[in-house]
């Protein structure tokens, strides 16, 4: 299993070859510094926030999902995709994109905002099941019969190279981290990270506590069942991490911290109040951890925070 760390398909070349071949069709969202005392947060050396939640479909999702659809041979039946709601919007939208057919299949506690952003970008939508593991297993046995591309949402070399470029553009933006907080549902998106970094720049995961998904998996030495609950599980509660991000974690990640669902309102109401920037609950997890005192720069500490999300209604307009 550990020579996934070392696969060819996932050293810098590689992901910095796949960044240049997607760069068409994602953007490359802003990094912003801001002042840890406006947070209530004792002082560090720089404090920034990789605001991915400005990427399309509203997460960092499309960077994996058109690493699929662009490096992989596309069937008659087109793509098939199972998710919490990101990934799924994401496939959707590279399917759209791109011309091609679209099925995502979503648990129940999909939200009405990202199920209305599938809806949106044409896909045939399928809800079934309360969580992911369900509509997993609904979109396998949709995928056995009809020889559709099954994208995974997290546990599938190229989804893990897409979600790669993301550290690889924030390299560019802020050269000299020394630690970034990247929050965790299946660990796509940090496995992607930390295969990057490869230890140069110290990777911490942020898990909510109802889905504590990589700590199980380290307490075990390998990917576990663990709760998957909280107000984060439509994109952070998948049940288990993946196979191949595991070896990637006991390599290149750094620990792992639980925030509360509190926590995470707290984060959200305070991205808002200070920033106006809108997270959804795993959006907002990562910053949580700083918020809730759960990670504690040193004052020459330069640290960084992927929101990675901002898929909610949490705001009304309408009022």
């Amino acid at each position: 299993m550990n020579d996934v760390v070392d696969d060819p398909r996932l050293a810098r070349d590689a992901i910095a070859a796949n960044a240049e071949r997607i760069r068409p069709y994602v953007r490359a969202t802003p990094v912003v510094d801001v002042d840890p005392a406006d947070f209530g947060l004792a002082p560090c050396a720089r404090l920034c926030l990789k605001l991915e939640l400005l990427q399309h479909t509203g997460s960092f999702k499309p960077r994996g999902a058109f690493t699929n659809l662009l490096t992989r041979t596309m069937p008659p039946a087109g793509v098939v995709a199972a998710s919490g709601g990101n990934h799924g919007a994401a496939v959707a939208y590279a399917a759209q994109q791109l011309g091609h057919r679209a099925t995502i299949f979503v648990p129940s506690v999909a939200s009405a905002a990202k199920v209305a952003r599938i809806r949106d970008y044409g896909a045939e939508l399928v809800i079934g099941g309360d969580r992911y593991a369900d509509a997993l297993a609904a979109s396998e046995a949709w995928q056995a019969a009809n020889g559709a591309l099954a994208v995974h949402a997290f546990d599938q070399i190229e989804t893990l190279l897409g979600q790669a470029s993301l550290a690889f553009e924030l390299e560019h933006q802020a050269p000299e981290l020394d630690t970034l907080l990247v929050a965790v549902g299946g660990g796509g998106l940090i496995g992607g990270v930390a295969v990057w970094y490869r230890g140069a720049t110290r990777v911490v995961a942020v898990e909510p506590a109802a889905a504590p998904t990589l700590e199980r998996a380290f307490a075990a030495g390998r990917p576990v069942d663990a709760e998957a609950g909280g107000i984060a599980a439509d994109s952070l509660a998948p049940r288990r991490v993946g196979e191949l991000m595991f070896p990637i974690a006991q390599r290149f990640i750094d620990g792992v911290r639980l925030v509360g669902d509190d926590e995470i309102r707290a984060a959200q109401q305070a991205l808002w109040r200070t920033l106006r920037v809108v997270a959804e609950p795993g959006g907002a997890a990562a910053f949580a951890a700083l918020l809730a005192g759960r990670y504690r720069p040193a004052p020459d500490e330069r640290v960084g925070v992927v929101v990675c999300g901002g898929n909610t209604t949490a705001v009304d307009f309408e009022r």
